[in-house]
């Protein structure tokens, strides 16, 4: 036994030997650049059969396939294209087909379609310089985009049509709203024929103006931002409908009062009503409102959603089938997100999934809407797989292996396209028939990552008090010894609707951990309650109380660590960035002498600095919510510090404004305690493109130096 346990430790160091050490630099990043797996890019069907087209790696060649055929036939290259329609498109990004034949191009600013049989094409339009938020409708060849606060329409025809007027500033039309809460993230809408141009459109004039320093004009100049803190006064909303045949806009606004927040538009499919959900603002009451499309009058309330914590619609109703206004909503009611199939009556024609885990997405429908096909967590939390399900409510998973997985299906719904990576799978595609045989294997990508050393990865639960699983990672160095003891660094984020510990590749990791951990580090992450994916119960035990729960789940992942007889207790330290920041932050000065070094990018520190639509969901006003705002002001801890503290934000995050920094800093010189702070001037919330190698060296080179 001894023989072979010398065998293989000498067998292991020899494989090492013979590998590859990552620079740091390339750890940051190189992840998704020369390390990242190979795959399909852009695999989309071509109407009208089994047939799909794909681009070349750097995206300049349009290729062509079928389900039957090992063959590919090139089709375009994008500089011939430009040769041909005089134009300039880098590459084949934002290229969908129009029918089996031709291609469109839009990058944003120029819309082109091309003949691939002929080889030959015509603009379809181009907007001016310097617009926003272009969206562009293909059945009618229209482009709407902002220019500053303004709304304006380009038609196909080349004439420009001026939406919106607003000379004040603080009247802003087509951009998302709510600070891209509820799962906004754009600010106009067509209809399905596009008749008409539904926009979200904000009046800022009640809420503050927050100066951001230019640093890059002499002098310096302040930049204002609209930025709603809780408590305080907020954006008042309503949504415009513009006619394009009558060139005409009425609007819709709030039932309630003028702060409710407007979320999850859509136009029915006969194009004559819009749903909207309009959520108080103190987000426990949702009302899923109609309105006609031509007047904006009020229609009616197709059902209504209460929650005692928080109510928080994510997605827009969702018609199946073309031809009828009957809809499915997606709702947290039973405990996880589930489908619902409704008629227009706002009546519950059945309920079509009855899950005890999340569904996560509705991705597509069959060709006649009677097939549902969805993104879900299935039972393991980490995973996200695809489903079907019938209009009858009978739901079958469609995906084959555990991981994360990417789909679509072809026009006919004869064929889908499943493409997936895991903990164990770099990244797979493959061509499967809707009665789930494989129809053709497409690509297995050989692990990058093979020839250079890498850490060891363990995935495992550990029991919360309430008896829930909680998923950590733990990065092991790849020369991990059991007999010796290793520091740790803990890296957390721990806020709502995000998830650390995934089946994907890596298991979500960075590469940059695995670095740290070959400087002899373990590296563990821990999705404790509040995370996304689990549910309403284990995601709403956060409510008013911001980091409570939170640090108690990771407090038990210490005490797991400490247990290990390969960890070193007495040298943890801790690191994470915005809630991440607020959590590390958290632990150095309310847990006080558990960990020896921490690092914080970005950090809320006191919830009454931060907007409202995120803040008051979770911990209420602060004149609701007095004790639970006071409990988790690191303002009130800074004399508590024990160790080594390093404060990073960059100086014009309008996400979580510097003050919150600024405030805590002060509080430490007050209280006579000294650590340590770092500026990344001009950065927004994250530190991105090269600085961001910067920014991780300094954060793991302090970690060295004082976690001794």
């Amino acid at each position: 036994m001894i023989k072979k346990l010398v065998f293989f430790l000498l067998f292991s160091t020899s494989a090492l030997a013979q590998k590859k050490e990552i620079p740091l630099n390339d750890a940051v990043l190189q992840q998704g650049r020369k390390f990242a797996p190979d795959r399909i890019n852009n695999l989309q069907w071509i109407p009208g059969g089994a047939s799909y087209s794909y681009c070349s790696k750097d995206w300049t060649t349009l290729f062509k396939s079928d389900v039957a055929s090992q063959k590919e036939m090139e089709l375009a290259k994008i500089a011939d294209i430009n040769m041909v329609l005089t134009t300039d498109f880098g590459n084949f990004f934002g290229m969908e087909w129009i029918n089996d034949h031709e291609i469109r191009l839009n990058d944003g600013a120029k819309v082109y379609s091309y003949d691939v049989n002929s080889k030959t094409g015509k603009k379809i339009l181009r907007v001016e310089e310097g617009v926003e938020n272009q969206s562009f409708h293909a059945t009618s060849n229209q482009m709407a985009y902002t220019v500053a606060n303004n709304l304006f329409l380009l038609k196909v025809d080349g004439k420009k049509v001026t939406i919106t007027k607003n000379t004040d500033k603080n009247i802003v039309s087509g951009q998302s709203i709510a600070r891209n809460e509820f799962g906004i993230s754009n600010g106009i809408f067509w209809s399905e024929n596009g008749a008409y141009l539904a926009f979200y459109q904000k009046n800022e004039a009640n809420v503050h103006g927050y100066p951001l320093l230019d640093i890059n004009a002499t002098p310096g100049e302040l930049v204002s931002i609209k930025y709603p803190m809780t408590g305080q006064k907020s954006e008042e909303p309503r949504v415009g409908i513009y006619n394009i045949k009558k060139n005409k806009t009425v609007y819709i606004t709030p039932r309630g009062a003028k702060d409710d927040y407007f979320s999850n538009l859509s136009f029915t499919p006969d194009e004559k009503f819009i749903v909207v959900a309009e959520v108080n603002r103190d987000q426990n009451h949702m009302w899923l409102n109609v309105y006609d499309a031509k007047t904006g009058k009020f229609v009616k309330t197709l059902f209504e959603e209460t929650n005692d914590k928080w109510v928080e619609p994510e997605h827009p109703a969702y018609f199946p089938n073309k031809t009828s206004n009957n809809f499915i909503w997606m709702s947290e009611k039973s405990g996880f997100d589930n489908l619902y199939y409704y008629d227009f009556d706002g009546k519950l024609i059945k309920q079509l999934t009855n899950h005890d885990f999340v569904v996560k997405d509705i991705l597509t429908t069959s060709s006649f809407g009677k097939t549902i096909y969805y993104s879900s967590t299935g039972p393991n939390p980490m995973n996200t797989l695809i489903y079907s399900v019938d209009m009858d409510g009978n739901s079958e998973l469609i995906t084959k292996e555990e991981g994360t997985h990417t789909f679509s299906v072809s026009a006919d719904g004869i064929y889908f396209y499943d493409a997936f990576s895991s903990g164990t799978v770099p990244h797979k595609a493959m061509l499967w028939t809707n009665n789930g045989k494989m129809a053709k294997p497409l690509i297995t990508s050989k692990e990058k990552l093979d020839d250079f050393i890498i850490g060891q990865t363990e995935i495992g639960t550990l029991k919360a008090k309430d008896g829930a699983d909680l998923y950590y990672r733990m990065i092991k160095p790849a020369d991990f010894e059991p007999s010796k003891k290793y520091p740790v660094m803990v890296y957390v984020y721990g806020g709502p609707h995000a998830q650390m510990v995934t089946n994907s590749w890596l298991n979500g990791a960075n590469l940059w951990m695995h670095w740290m951990a070959n400087q002899g580090y373990i590296i563990f992450t821990l999705d404790n309650h509040g995370s996304g994916e689990r549910g309403f119960a284990f995601e709403s035990q956060i409510h008013r109380r911001l980091g409570d729960v939170e640090m108690e789940d990771q407090l038990l992942g210490v005490d797991f660590l400490k247990s290990l007889p390969y960890v070193d207790g007495k040298r943890l330290a801790v690191h994470g960035w915005s809630f991440g920041g607020f959590m590390t932050t958290s632990l150095m000065l309310r847990q006080p002498g558990v960990f020896t070094t921490g690092v914080a990018g970005g950090p809320v520190t006191d919830w009454k600095y931060y907007e409202i639509m995120y803040g008051e969901r979770y911990m209420d006003r602060p004149e609701q919510n007095k004790e639970g705002y006071e409990k988790a002001s690191l303002l009130n801890y800074a004399d508590k510090l024990q160790g080594d503290l390093l404060l990073i934000h960059g100086t014009i995050d309008d996400v979580v404004v510097m003050q919150h920094n600024y405030a805590l800093v002060k509080k430490f010189v007050e209280a006579g305690k000294q650590m340590d702070f770092f500026p990344y001037p001009m950065h927004k919330h994250n530190v991105t493109g090269k600085d961001r190698a910067h920014l991780i060296e300094k954060i793991l080179m302090y970690i060295l130096e004082k976690n001794k």
